[in-house]
């Protein structure tokens, strides 16, 4: 009896294939630049938070899909789970709206594109919440494609929300959240030991 279970699974790994936005941070920069470290630390401290929230809300997801749970508590508990990551990145986009923009060429810009790009997954998740809800648990098939379309969904977004915030850590942005010891925090084991 396979059920939803391949489904779950694929939920599962579609989650974990990046979906937690942590800041990559591999840059080891040594330039002093106030400002933007003191950008950088703002940021940082603010998105740390929301990366704990957001990793949470994939372990839930995952411990939901390995056990050998019911449809209305995969349901219930992706439902919670998707709430949080669209508050998480909302609370991401608030954060790097606050801190303005970084103190190097084009920060505008950067700063306008990332905040856009973290509204938008935001968006996307109270989309992928309202879905989830909207499941037939009465009929396991059903409910296994569902899951399938949501577990696409999230697999397009888990790329992008990587990219988010990619192009704002370029350069010297990068290595100015290099040198924060909250941002390292943030990253957990996406560390690099280069620099």
């Amino acid at each position: 009896m396979e059920g939803a279970d391949p489904v779950n699974k694929k939920l599962a790994a579609a989650l974990s294939s990046g979906a937690v936005l942590v800041l990559t941070l591999t840059g080891c920069g040594d330039d002093d630049n106030e400002k933007l470290d003191s950008w950088a630390d703002q940021v940082c401290g603010a998105v740390q938070p929301q990366a704990k929230k957001i990793q949470a809300a994939n372990a839930a997801i995952q411990k939901e899909t390995s056990d050998n749970s019911t449809p209305e508590e995969v349901r219930k508990t992706d439902s919670k789970a998707f709430q949080d990551m669209s508050d998480a990145y909302k609370a991401i986009g608030a954060a790097v709206t606050k801190a303005g923009a970084p103190d190097v060429e084009n920060g505008e810009k950067k700063q306008t594109d990332a905040v856009k790009e973290l509204n938008s997954i935001s968006t996307s998740y109270a989309s992928l919440k309202k879905q989830v809800d909207g499941l037939d648990t009465d009929d396991q098939a059903k409910f296994a494609d569902g899951l399938k379309d949501i577990a696409a969904e999230l697999d397009k977004l888990s790329k992008s929300g990587n990219d988010a915030l990619k192009t704002l850590e370029e350069g010297e942005v990068g290595e100015a959240m290099a040198r924060q010891p909250s941002c390292k925090t943030a990253t957990g084991s996406a560390q690099s030991t280069t620099g």
